[in-house]
């Protein structure tokens, strides 16, 4: 079956010729420019772009992906903690999902490996979405133009299960990178594409060493580090880190290095959301990561750097997504 070109599709297709210059020489830094996205199944990315934004997939039927990763806000939700099913105060901060294709694993823990596997998480958590894998198929089964929908891209004989919808929701979340940042252009050769206090910062940010954890495409999203390595760090939540997944206590408060990519979108920081703003941020990475204070013109540089990290958000027409059917459960925010 033929599928139309979509607004997706657009998307993707103005994201690659706008990046063509990728090709060209890269300046040779510990940071590369991202690239845009490759090999995505468009038809399938449509599903899942739908299901991203359907809150038929929560227990309450008022929570979707979106909730918490908004792709308004950089995708996150500019809180310290996120909102689960009945208010629930989550445990821990919202990382964007913007270049998360990118990470080495998902969760700041990394206890999942890919976006498929993460995709499965929150829909089961009972924090956080609280349904089950089987409710949440059980939802898509009622909806007629669900059913047609994957059988148009899994085949005619497909029975919708889970793995085909957190395949379906991973592939619309790899189309979610932001090239084309300032700071890329720069990378690409184009020299008055940040200017002079922006590339101070970015000399600062190399030699000061914040480049050992934060660098490749991502800046940052490929490694674990742990959380006070000069000084340490109090959190007023629970959170222990990588260790939870390995149980090695050793791995106690280390967390996913995130990915500094449009950082300025992305505040509160840290895995606890402890600090409101870039330069608070920077102060307290300088002192218990690196053992050093900048100055307040130092902060301000780093900071002015930081910025021009910030890509092309994702731009895409919104879902339409399809009615419920009469036997389709109906949304109970408030039982």
């Amino acid at each position: 079956m033929k599928v139309k070109a979509s607004s997706l599709a657009i998307a993707l297709a103005v994201t690659a010729v706008s990046s063509a210059a990728w090709a060209t020489t890269v300046r040779d830094e510990p940071i590369t420019p991202i690239r845009p996205p490759q090999n995505i199944n468009l038809g399938m990315a449509e599903l899942g772009k739908k299901l991203y934004f359907d809150p038929r997939l929560s227990n309450s039927g008022f929570i979707s992906c979106n909730s918490c990763h908004n792709l308004s806000r950089g995708g996150s939700d500019n809180l310290p903690t996120s909102i689960g099913d009945k208010w629930q105060e989550g445990p821990i901060n919202s990382p964007t999902v913007l270049n998360s294709s990118l990470n080495v694993a998902q969760f700041w823990d990394g206890r999942a490996a890919d976006l498929k596997e993460q995709a499965g998480g929150p829909i089961a958590n009972p924090g956080e979405m609280a349904f089950s894998h089987v409710l949440a198929v059980g939802v898509l089964e009622s909806i007629p133009a669900y059913v047609r929908e994957f059988r148009q891209v899994f085949g005619m004989d497909t029975t919708i299960d889970i793995d085909q919808v957190t395949e379906a929701i991973a592939e619309f979340e790899k189309t979610l990178v932001t090239p084309n940042s300032r700071f890329d252009k720069w990378l690409m050769g184009q020299d008055d594409a940040i200017n002079a206090i922006e590339l101070a910062g970015y000399t600062l940010f190399k030699e000061s060493g914040c480049v050992a954890c934060h660098n490749g495409e991502a800046v940052g999203g490929n490694s674990f580090q742990r959380m006070g390595i000069v000084e340490p760090y109090h959190s007023t939540k629970e959170a222990e880190g990588r260790s939870a997944v390995t149980g090695k206590d050793a791995d106690r408060f280390n967390f996913k290095v995130p990915t500094l990519r449009n950082v300025e979108m992305t505040y509160p920081y840290f895995h606890d959301g402890a600090a409101n703003t870039l330069p608070e941020a920077v102060d307290i990475m300088g002192r218990l990561q690196l053992g050093r204070k900048f100055t307040d013109d130092e902060n301000a540089k780093i900071v002015a750097f930081l910025k021009t990290l910030t890509g092309d958000q994702p731009s895409f027409q919104l879902p339409i997504l399809p009615p419920s059917s009469d036997s389709t459960p109906r949304p109970k925010p408030f039982d």
